[in-house]
């Protein structure tokens, strides 16, 4: 089953830059070193990195620095963000650092964007202000990225360049849980990332809209898309589930986002294995928890219902070890 899956699906890491057990920020970015190191050996094909504004647990800002930290450290991986939040930002320096990145490390450097705060509302209006604002201006902020991009953008009627021009072109994708992200990496040619793993839905909406409504670019002349996932495998089932419960009461005991009981549930196929919250039929599975195997059968259902092989992996514990080791047995299942 190994070989096939490694044939049939094209597998990425996207890393949080989680500070796991009191990690200190140090420790949480070198351990994204190694995981970027380890996906590269072990055949993943791209290492993504987020962005986000004073979160404790969390230890990457800029995705942009990190990148560029990790390319000396790999050879040949994929390398992206995601998402650098554009509201937040001039679109000609978003330019500007990724073209830099592309230079540095030709045909590897892939530019994600997202359209979320990032953060708390303080740090949010610390950033940038008035976010709402920029967010209703993201269509033109979009023309403008696409723009410089492509060596056509103008200001006041006068040519200006985002620099340097690396030989390579970066590839560019639109990050989102819904509709609306879809139907702007459609208008603008890009690809698009689902991101099941914080959504409520299922994908197929947005992703129909995007395929339907797909506007062919300079750079990109089929839609493509990525779906990224919450993963966490083991050799036992019964591991997976009790580590999975274990990071929920986690999130619960800090504050932070509390994910349902439905989101932690096993990926066997029988009833009886799954907790009662999952009963409803209807309702969205964001993590996906069990041995390789059982994670394989819930993929490529989610594959096939979005007629994609790219997946982007989520892993975020329970440990920097088990982290490791989850990755590892998805990839070799």
């Amino acid at each position: 089953m190994g070989a096939n899956i490694r044939g049939k699906y094209n597998l990425g890491v996207l890393d949080l830059v989680p500070r796991m057990n009191g990690a200190t920020a140090e420790q949480a970015l070198q351990q994204s070193v190694t995981l970027a190191q380890h996906a590269e050996a072990w055949g993943y094909s791209r290492y993504w990195t987020s962005e986000h504004h004073d979160m404790d647990e969390l230890a990457s800002a800029s995705p942009e620095v990190l990148l560029a930290h990790i390319g000396a450290r790999t050879n040949t991986i994929q390398l992206g963000s995601g998402a650098v939040l554009l509201p937040h930002y001039s679109p000609l320096k978003v330019a500007e650092s990724f073209r830099l990145l592309a230079a540095l490390y030709p045909g590897r450097i892939e530019l994600g964007l997202g359209r979320a705060p990032g953060g708390g509302p303080h740090a949010t209006m610390a950033l940038s202000g008035n976010y709402l604002q920029h967010v209703s201006k993201l269509p033109e902020s979009l023309a403008a990225l696409t723009e410089l991009l492509e060596d056509r953008y103008t200001y006041e009627e006068h040519p200006v360049t985002a620099r340097p021009i690396p030989e390579t072109p970066l590839s560019l994708w639109m990050l989102g849980t819904n509709v609306k992200s879809a139907e702007f990496a459609a208008r603008f040619g890009m690809g698009y990332v689902f991101g099941q793993f914080m959504s409520d839905a299922d994908g197929t909406e947005a992703v129909r809209r995007y395929r339907e409504g797909f506007v062919p670019s300079a750079t990109r002349k089929e839609p493509e898309v990525m779906v990224a996932v919450s993963v966490l495998c083991a050799e036992m089932q019964e591991e997976a589930l009790s580590w999975s419960r274990e990071m929920a009461e986690r999130r619960r005991a800090v504050g932070k986002e509390i994910s349902t009981q439905s989101d932690y549930v096993s990926t066997s196929t029988s009833t009886n294995d799954r907790t009662d919250a999952n009963e409803n039929e209807n309702e969205v599975q964001r993590h996906y928890a069990g041995t390789p195997e059982q994670v394989w059968n819930q993929l490529q259902q989610v594959c096939q219902r979005l007629n994609t092989d790219r997946l982007l992996v989520v892993t975020t514990g329970p440990d920097y070890e088990r982290r490791l080791a989850s990755y590892k047995l998805l990839v070799n299942a």
